[in-house]
């Protein structure tokens, strides 16, 4: 992680503060050279002196994109001598319930945990001081790394880093994390 290239916003936890990071993080983003890659911190409460036990998380969405999150979150619990916990969801909703008897979802559940391997494929060789627990859950995204967020120091998440018009907002797991999350949370934007 470059400390140089990184924008740290401090929240109070109170209803205004969490106001301004909503409309502050994707500013500060955009006011990046070009868009860069530059990921934005939000660190809630009081930070501790990273290290220890508790674990840095990270979400991981399946596509390619996850990429510089999952960078972000191995290179800090390496600095951090922290834990890492990987968390990778599915959904087991279907727009037509009567249809439900058609999925096969040990099969599906199966295919995620393959999915989240392929991801972290070569990650723990790069980082192999870092212990990597797995979490395949099923449910949404947000919910679960809320979960996570409880028993950890910092949540890392990606952002696809919208143009002008839908940067203005911040991704809806992203958005939930920074409301609502215990820890400090990292949105890493992806890299094209």
């Amino acid at each position: 992680m470059d400390a140089r290239r990184t924008v740290v916003v401090g929240v109070d936890g109170s209803a205004q503060a969490l106001r301004a990071v909503q409309w502050a993080v994707p500013e500060a983003r955009r006011r990046q050279a070009g868009q860069s890659a530059c990921p934005v911190v939000v660190v809630r409460g009081t930070p501790t002196a990273p290290g220890g036990s508790l674990p840095v998380v990270v979400g991981i969405d399946g596509t390619p994109l996850s990429e510089a999150a999952i960078a972000f979150a191995f290179d800090v619990a390496a600095g951090w001598r922290a834990p890492l916990v990987a968390v990778h969801t599915w959904l087991d909703q279907l727009n037509d319930p009567s249809l439900a008897y058609l999925v096969d979802w040990q099969s599906a559940s199966l295919q995620a945990e393959e999915l989240l391997a392929e991801r972290l494929a070569g990650w723990s060789e790069k980082y192999p001081d870092v212990p990597v627990q797995r979490l395949v859950a099923r449910g949404l995204a947000g919910h679960a790394l809320l979960d996570q967020a409880a028993k950890a120091q910092l949540v890392v998440v990606g952002s696809r880093g919208h143009g002008e018009i839908a940067g203005l907002l911040i991704d809806a797991v992203s958005n939930i994390l920074v409301h609502k999350a215990a820890c400090s949370v990292a949105i890493v934007r992806a890299t094209d």
